[in-house]
C-alpha cells in the first residue's frame, strides 16, 4: 500500500461541501460543510450509518450532484466553475463510477457494454484495447455474452472493465460487493486493488463491510452529514471498532 500523505494535491478536494434535499417538510440537510480529500494513487473506503450522507459525498465529489454550497476540485480544475457542457465532458474524459447494481445494458455483449465509453468519448474504437480491459478482469473469453448470460460478479467485472477502459483519473464505486456473495466480494475488491497498485489509479468507494474497508489505504467515517473520523492502513478489527463507536 502506499505511503499516505496529505501535502500532495488530491486526486478530488471536496470544500466545505454542504448539501440538502428538499421535502414536504423543507430542506433536508445531507452533508454539512464536508473538506475532505481522495489522495491520488490510493483507494479511499467512506464508511457510516445508513443515512450519514455517504452516497451523496461521493456523488458530489464525482460531479453527478451539485452541493448548495462549498467548491469540489477534481485536480485543479473547479467543477462548480463548469458550465454543463464542460462537466459533462469532465465525467466523459476523467471520471469513472461503478454502481451497485452494475447497469450494464441488457441488450448489448459484454465487448459491447466495454467499448461503449469510447463510443461515447467519439474516438475509434479499438478492439485490442477493449480486449485488454476485459483480460485485466478475466473475462476475455466472455465478450460475446450478454448480461443475462453472467453471474452477479462477472457483470460487476464487465462494469469495472467499462470504466477502466477510459483510463480515468478517479474511479467512484457505490457500494460495488454489496449485492455480491463474501467471495465474489472478495474477487472485485482485489481487482479494485490491483487498478490502484499497478495501473496507479485513484479509486473512492462507499462500503459497509469492514472486509472490504481493509483492502483501502484509509478509510473516511461520516456520521449526520460530518466527517467524524479517519483510519489510515486500516484492519477490519480496527474499521469495526470505529464504527462500534460511531454508530452508537
Amino acid at each position: 500500500m502506499p505511503l499516505l500523505t496529505d501535502t500532495q494535491l488530491p486526486a478530488v478536494h471536496m470544500a466545505s461541501v454542504t448539501k440538502s434535499y428538499p421535502s414536504a417538510a423543507g430542506p433536508v440537510p445531507v452533508l454539512h460543510a464536508v473538506s475532505v480529500g481522495f489522495p491520488q494513487r490510493a483507494l479511499t473506503a467512506v464508511m457510516g450509518p445508513s443515512g450519514s450522507g455517504k452516497t451523496t459525498l461521493l456523488h458530489c465529489a464525482a460531479g453527478l450532484d451539485t452541493p448548495d454550497s462549498g467548491q469540489v476540485f477534481l485536480g485543479d480544475t473547479d467543477l462548480a466553475a463548469c458550465d454543463e457542457r464542460e462537466l459533462t465532458r469532465v465525467r466523459r474524459d476523467r471520471i469513472g463510477f461503478v454502481f451497485q447494481q452494475f447497469n450494464l445494458l441488457p441488450m448489448l455483449t459484454t465487448y459491447e457494454n466495454v467499448a461503449l465509453p469510447l463510443r461515447l468519448q467519439g474516438g475509434r474504437v479499438r478492439k485490442a484495447k477493449v480486449m485488454e480491459a476485459l483480460a485485466q478482469v478475466g473475462l476475455a473469453d466472455k465478450a460475446d455474452r450478454r448480461p443475462a448470460q453472467l453471474s452477479g460478479g462477472q457483470q460487476q467485472r464487465v462494469a469495472i472493465a467499462r470504466t477502466l477502459v477510459a483510463e480515468p483519473e478517479i474511479v467512484f464505486a457505490d457500494e460495488p460487493t454489496g449485492s455480491l456473495d463474501r467471495q465474489t466480494g472478495r474477487q472485485i475488491m482485489a481487482l479494485l486493488r490491483d487498478t490502484v497498485d499497478r495501473a496507479g489509479r485513484t479509486v473512492a468507494m462507499v462500503t459497509h463491510d469492514p472486509a472490504a474497508a481493509a483492502c483501502a489505504d484509509r478509510v473516511i467515517f461520516l456520521s449526520d452529514g460530518r466527517v467524524v473520523g479517519r483510519l489510515d492502513h486500516p484492519t477490519a478489527d480496527a474499521v469495526a471498532a470505529q464504527l462500534s463507536v460511531w454508530e452508537r
